[in-house]
């Protein structure tokens, strides 16, 4: 067996499966475990355990309760909720999307945030909209630039809003992309006006996409329903489709107006 210690001649999927073990330890006790511990049941040397620890702690997936001692961290219930949510989300918007996808014939998009990005976590689509799909399940887009990702920075205050345009630079994709802070502002006054965001070609030039927003139990915002569709084919008509399709997955997930 290699030395443990030798923690830098370790390929990095030893050292996952190392913190993997170490985690495991921790979510099988209630109470701080002590590194001696720990390190009686992985079998790993007390000094590589205390690194990989130590990292953990940095990164808020353990915490340190008292010297010598450790317990799982609230990074891992922060990341477990956000887990929990998004499949409880998809779960109950799957009906209603391809019943929208069904009488529109266009694609129908499940979007999240995360971070300054959107990412799409469920999709509803087929060759009749005559529109290829870029971006698939999994793909990322920047809030700005995206209806799903308008909805959210709408529900952002004004200080993150300008924060969020500080970190990014508003960079465009295209040449109707929204690329100023004040431009941003305005548009974002119009969608909590209203309720719904619009991506008019912003992302990619030939798509336009109208967006409703998906809350749960608690009022919060927790994802974006969008329908896109080529832009001179997109149906003002089908705004209160979407909007109808989003309230019935909010309704789904405890939501109460």
């Amino acid at each position: 067996m290699a030395n443990p210690d030798k923690a830098d001649a370790s390929p990095a999927i030893q050292v996952l499966e190392r913190s993997f073990a170490l985690l495991d330890i921790l979510a099988a006790q209630q109470e701080p475990v002590s590194l001696k511990e720990i390190s009686a049941r992985t079998g790993l040397h007390p000094s590589t355990a205390h690194r990989i620890l130590n990292d953990l702690t940095i990164g808020r997936y353990v915490d340190r309760p008292h010297a010598g001692s450790y317990r799982l961290g609230m990074r891992l219930l922060e990341l477990g909720n956000l887990v929990k949510a998004r499949l409880d989300v998809r779960e109950a918007a799957l009906g209603p999307m391809r019943e929208l996808h069904r009488l529109t014939s266009q694609p129908v998009n499940l979007s999240m945030r995360q971070g300054d990005e959107i990412i799409y976590v469920e999709r509803s689509y087929s060759e009749r909209s005559g529109m290829q799909v870029v971006r698939s399940v999994g793909g990322r887009a920047p809030l700005h630039l995206t209806s799903v990702g308008k909805l959210f920075l709408a529900h952002d205050d004004p200080q993150r809003v300008r924060a969020y345009a500080t970190r990014t630079g508003l960079t465009g994709h295209t040449r109707n992309s929204i690329t100023e802070l004040g431009a941003l502002e305005r548009e974002l006054t119009a969608v909590r006006n209203s309720g719904v965001a619009r991506d008019n070609e912003e992302l990619e030039l030939g798509v336009r996409c109208m967006a409703a927003a998906i809350y749960d139990d608690q009022s919060t915002l927790v994802a974006g329903l969008s329908l896109s569709a080529p832009a001179d084919r997109l149906e003002e008509s089908w705004l209160e489709r979407v909007k109808a399709t989003a309230a019935q997955i909010s309704a789904a997930l405890g939501y109460r107006n």
